[in-house]
């Protein structure tokens, strides 16, 4: 389980293919404080330290993951979002973000309003039930609110420590993003569908 608070931002190394998908290498200076095994999420995406060393990490990436996020498709020199899975006993903020994408979103524009910057996103068309104005969303893994909610984007504010500590000021109009839509919506969308009279599943 994630917040969706971004702790730092990393760098892609090197990614490798392999029968079993790719291994992206990250320069982070939370390698120090990682174990093997340990979740963490990468541009919101949950992924398994597999090689740890003294200011970079590796891990594997799935084929389905691959296909389905922007983690398939990065390269070496991309900057990407870093958080480390919740402890029992750690604070909660953000929201609840599972490091699970529903899908990749596209950047289509960007603009400043003072020192906050305005996003907006499409988003694909199987998402447009799960988003809500005002409720969460996570953009590569930052936990975000919906600000206004069109047809087919969305747009968010993001203030000047957000745009300073994460990815998002190296974004450019066009570029992928992956997109987690809040948890707690898609269950509610899941009941709805399964209690849909004349389901043969009630």
């Amino acid at each position: 389980m994630f917040t969706g608070l971004v702790e730092t931002v990393g760098e892609i190394l090197a990614v490798t293919s392999g029968e079993g998908g790719l291994r992206v290498r990250i320069r982070t200076s939370l390698a120090p404080a990682l174990a093997l095994g340990d979740s963490v999420a990468v541009n919101g995406c949950c992924l398994t330290m597999v090689e740890l060393g003294d200011d970079a990490v590796s891990a594997d990436v799935g084929p389905e993951t691959a296909r389905v996020t922007t983690i398939g498709h990065v390269s070496a020199g991309r900057v990407v979002n870093l958080e480390r899975s919740l402890g029992a006993d750690g604070r909660f903020g953000g929201h609840f973000v599972q490091g699970h994408i529903d899908g990749m979103g596209r950047l289509v524009s960007v603009r400043e309003e003072g020192e906050a910057h305005w996003l907006t996103i499409a988003f694909p068309p199987a998402l447009a039930p799960l988003l809500v104005p005002k409720g969460s969303i996570a953009v590569d893994g930052i936990s975000l609110t919906v600000a206004t909610l069109e047809d087919t984007t969305f747009s968010v504010m993001i203030i000047p420590h957000t745009w300073t500590q994460t990815n998002l000021r190296t974004l450019v109009p066009g570029d992928a993003v992956n997109l987690e839509c809040d948890m707690i919506g898609k269950y509610v969308a899941r009941a709805l569908a399964v209690l849909t009279p004349g389901n043969p599943r009630i």
